[in-house]
């Protein structure tokens, strides 16, 4: 149904495991993709991994203001039909010249002067576009009236050192027009008469239309701000700068059907994009850099970081291309208090920052955090983080992976559930630095996909299940290598072999019977020395004996139904139990 771009066919086939037939193609998206060049050391115990310099390792998240929006999207979604603007006609023009501001009343309209600032108001009288251009260094433009309304920024630059530069505290429906080929700027100041809320503020709803070019710049609170929900379309090509709070603010619901959006924000613990309901992105390149450090909230009573994307209620995306990268103390990716459903469309996170500590509390860095459960369906979710303390993806509840590519590379943990963790299919890499590469607090259940985990060495390991909580196979590809293997198996369909060794960086890894080759895995960019390795695949009989070709070794395995505890060089004896 959707087109998938060359980058996620490449990544989850590579990371599926494949006969030996059909290798040759991923061993040439391999090659390009990482050099096995000298890298930072994982460590931790005997055994220990370096990075390569693939794209998990390497890709980098800048601010793209090209106008070309990504191919792959989905249906945009309206809470309501009268959303679209071309559901509606605004055929009463008022013109307004912020050059030369004339007061008027014009076909319904009242305007008043006041210097440079611009009051509209039209009241009951249907159909009302405002079009909007000129500079002031000292004005601003404020909308009053009891109908929805347009407002069709026609080439404006509005600087207001005291309030907001566009106010618009008509609760009604508004619907911003980016004229086409126009560039539109509003700046407020670092001072405030009425303790505005945003450089762009909305009371009701706003609508974002057309293929301009709008900047805006909050120094004094948030950049953008809705009272209600925002709705961003295709076409648009908004940049958002804030120095003193968020980026983009909605209490209601914010949407991103398409367009080209980029958002920088500087103060501690702000947000690039925040809302105290849901969003949805169904389309175009979202873009957002923090680098701001935490900071302690002394209202709620606890530490805070920044967040590129954060949702109060619940996150949901379909389709286009989302781009987070966080750098200050306790900074997060994508940071949702509900469920998160990633459905399709391409993620990619990067956390730099370590551990923020204020007041007894801290505020950790997560490239995704979810409090609900995270479910998984599609799409390619790519995430790094490299600061003390940082976990890659982490759920406070149950996590579910049915399809899509999954990379992560953490300091931390690489992916975690606090309950029970479900991989039915898609291809999942999770190599963790310091940590486990997968950690599921509650049991595992891998029924389909491909898996592979890396783990730090000592008693870190590539897939980690609590101790009181079992691991169950029942399908899937699976390779793990860690420190040590120490795991729960609850039930198994398929045979598992256990054994130590070393995998090189875009090695392919097969498992043959006889001259049979029953499997082949080629191995992300990172290099495993004097690991402690468990793989299981279909077809695998307990009791059978296998070839395990580590690419520079190659050794005889016997499947079994269970593990040897605590086996292999990394391995520490009586270490964390529950994992492998």
């Amino acid at each position: 149904m959707k087109k998938k771009t060359l980058l996620m066919m490449l990544a989850i086939a590579s990371m599926t495991l494949l006969t030996a037939c059909s290798q040759d193609n991923l061993e040439d998206y391999y090659n390009n993709w990482s050099n096995n060049g000298a890298g930072s050391t994982m460590g931790g115990g005997t055994g220990s991994a370096s990075a390569g310099t693939g794209e998990l390792t390497t890709f980098t998240i800048d601010i793209d203001k090209t106008t070309a929006e990504p191919t792959e999207t989905t249906e945009a979604y309206y809470p309501d039909e009268e959303d679209m603007l071309e559901n509606n006609e605004f055929t009463t023009e008022v013109a307004i010249d912020l050059s030369n501001p004339t007061a008027k009343t014009e076909n319904g309209v009242e305007v008043t002067v006041n210097g440079g600032h611009v009051t509209v108001n039209h009241g009951s009288t249907k159909k009302v576009c405002y079009v909007v251009s000129g500079t002031t260094s000292n004005g601003s433009l404020t909308v009053l009236g009891d109908k929805k309304y347009e407002v069709k920024l026609n080439g404006v630059n509005i600087t207001n050192p005291d309030s907001a530069a566009l106010n618009l505290l008509s609760g009604k429906r508004a619907y911003i027009v980016l004229a086409d080929g126009t560039t539109n700027t509003l700046t407020d100041g670092t001072s405030s008469k009425n303790d505005h809320k945003g450089a762009l503020y909305c009371k009701g709803k706003l609508l974002f239309n057309g293929s301009g070019t709008l900047n805006v710049t909050g120094n004094y609170n948030n950049g953008i701000h809705s009272a209600d929900y925002i709705v961003f379309r295709t076409g648009n090509n908004i940049y958002v700068k804030s120095t003193a709070n968020h980026g983009i603010k909605a209490n209601d619901g914010i949407y991103i059907n398409g367009g080209i959006l980029n958002v920088e924000v500087s103060a501690a613990a702000a947000k690039g994009i925040n809302c105290e309901s849901h969003i949805m992105v169904n389309g175009g390149r979202t873009t957002v850099l923090t680098t701001g450090d935490g900071k302690y909230d002394t209202e709620d009573k606890e530490a805070k970081g920044a967040a590129g994307i954060k949702a109060d209620s619940t996150f949901t995306m379909y389709a286009g291309v989302v781009k987070l990268k966080s750098t200050g103390s306790g900074g997060k990716g994508l940071n949702v208090d509900m469920d998160a459903d990633i459905n399709g469309g391409e993620l990619y996170i990067i956390t730099e920052g370590g551990q923020f500590k204020s007041n007894n509390d801290t505020a950790s860095p997560k490239g995704i955090k979810v409090d609900g459960n995270l479910t998984v369906n599609g799409g390619t979710t790519m995430v790094r983080t490299k600061g003390y303390n940082g976990e890659g993806i982490e759920t406070k509840s149950i996590l579910t992976i049915t399809d899509g590519n999954v990379m992560v590379s953490a300091y931390d943990d690489a992916i975690n559930s606090a309950k029970d963790m479900y991989i039915k299919g898609g291809s999942v890499t999770a190599i963790g630095t310091n940590n486990d590469g997968i950690d599921a607090n509650g049991n595992m259940y891998i029924q389909g996909g491909t898996v592979i985990a890396f783990g730090a060495g000592g008693a870190e390991t590539g897939i980690d299940v609590g101790e009181q909580y079992k691991l169950y196979i029942s399908g899937g590809n699976i390779f793990g290598i860690g420190g040590r293997i120490d795991a729960n198996i609850g039930s198994t369909t398929q045979g598992i072999a256990s054994t130590s060794g070393t995998v090189q960086a875009n090695s392919s890894v097969t498992i043959s019977s006889g001259s049979t080759t029953v499997a082949t895995f080629t191995m992300p960019p990172y290099s495993y020395t004097n690991g402690t390795i468990m793989v299981s695949v279909p077809g695998m009989k307990s009791g059978t004996s296998y070839t395990l070709n580590l690419g520079n070794s190659s050794q005889t395995v016997t499947a079994s139904t269970s593990v040897s505890s605590g086996m292999g060089g990394g391995g520490m004896p009586g270490g964390r139990p529950g994992g492998w």
